[in-house]
């Protein structure tokens, strides 16, 4: 096993690395420099920021540089606030996606979970049709949507919750609703369909046969197995969570990283793009990977096969 997570990490480096080098120069190609559109800087200022930063220097010079600091796990410092390390912006914004990404993968998973299993139990019926309607809806309706409905009915007109802000628990309750309905309906479709595939297979017939109650069989034999391509899909989405917030955060006015990315391209903060991009790209792998270590927990027999290997 450690022998397989030290291989994983390797590929989790240089997969990084290739990522650092395509955004580099795919960052560079973008018209302007970050000063260009300082209407308020002479062209002489300009000359001195851009030589103080190195932006005057050959694009493979600025990639060494840029590359050389990263192996020393030097982000660099922002070119749109003013001595402020890209670590530190990025430390300061993470935590609102995080926290309504987290929020959302748990209530999506424990609700989306519940309504594929009992969907599949009661195939065929309106429990099965309604969980059906439900996660159509889910993926078809984009989470702002869910967010205007939310913030109007729930906030404006019965007054239960905050229309917006990011000021305590209470805020996030909204937000976190609108955006747990996508994975609601991924994981109760995924479910739904793993479950009656593993309760049509041979050795929960043989269960059946000898006796095991309908509980037993549901809880005890087929939800660990059709469990694992739900934990495939999730580990994922639940990057995309904390990552693709930015329309959740503008409504409700989180100061969420996704936010901050935006800002970035827009304003041509080199260094803000390249941290940013990186962070997300770090967090994706590591949840693949941690995905891939889970399997051997829900099924053991993953684990041996991936020993011998």
């Amino acid at each position: 096993m450690a022998k397989y997570i030290l291989k994983r990490l390797l590929y989790m480096f240089i997969t990084l690395f290739l990522i650092a080098s395509f955004t580099f120069f795919l960052m560079k190609l973008m018209p302007g420099t970050p000063f260009t559109m300082q209407e308020k800087l002479t062209d002489a200022q300009k000359v001195i920021l851009q030589e103080k930063y190195g932006l005057n220097d050959p694009v493979p010079v600025q990639y060494a540089k840029y590359m050389g600091s990263l192996l020393k796990g030097d982000l660099g410092i922002s070119f749109q606030y003013d001595n402020r390390s890209v670590t530190e912006i990025i430390g300061q914004r993470i935590g609102p996606s995080a926290q309504l990404g987290f929020q959302a993968l748990v209530v999506g998973t424990i609700v989306g979970i519940f309504l594929g299993v009992v969907a599949a139990l009661n195939q065929n019926t309106w429990i099965d049709y309604s969980s059906t309607i439900l996660s159509v809806i889910g993926k078809s309706i984009p989470s702002f949507v869910f967010a205007g409905l939310l913030q109007y009915y729930l906030a404006v007109q019965l007054r239960l919750f905050p229309v917006a802000f990011w000021n305590g628990w209470e805020y996030t309750i909204l937000p976190t609703i609108a955006l747990a309905m996508f994975p609601i309906a991924i994981a109760s479709r995924f479910m739904r369909t793993e479950m009656i595939e593993v309760l049509g297979s041979d050795y929960i017939t043989l269960a059946r046969a000898k006796g095991a109650s309908s509980f037993d069989i549901a809880y005890k034999h087929a939800l660990r197995n059709a469990l694992i391509p739900v934990v495939t899909v999730l580990g994922p989405l639940s990057v995309s969570l904390m990552t693709g917030t930015l329309v959740i955060e503008k409504i409700f006015a989180i100061p969420g990283l996704g936010e901050q990315f935006v800002i970035s391209i827009q304003t041509l903060d080199y260094p803000v793009i390249m941290g940013t991009t990186l962070f997300f790209a770090a967090l994706f792998i590591f949840v693949i990977l941690l995905v891939d270590l889970l399997y051997g927990v829900i099924d053991p027999r993953i684990r041996l096969a991936g020993g011998k290997k």
